[in-house]
């Protein structure tokens, strides 16, 4: 294997929707870094079965207001 052309690869945390965490190796952030998941095999409607609504960061907020007028006026 050549050497200096990968990326390093390292120990991160996991931790899931319902909080749980686990330890894996990575080559996301740096040694030690922490990446919570919005959506996993615990919350996904793929792996659930149930459908949720999740809106994380406010995204359908800010395309309501967006839009809010758009469209069709009636008088």
């Amino acid at each position: 294997m050549k050497q200096g052309i990968h990326p390093d690869y390292h120990d991160i945390t996991v931790v899931m929707t319902d909080g749980s965490s686990f330890v894996t190796k990575s080559t996301w952030g740096k040694s030690g870094d922490t990446l919570r998941l919005d959506i996993d095999s615990k919350s996904h409607p793929a792996w659930t079965g149930i459908r949720q609504f999740v809106d994380s960061g406010g995204r359908l907020a800010k395309f309501k207001g967006k839009y809010q007028n758009f469209g069709i006026k009636t008088s």
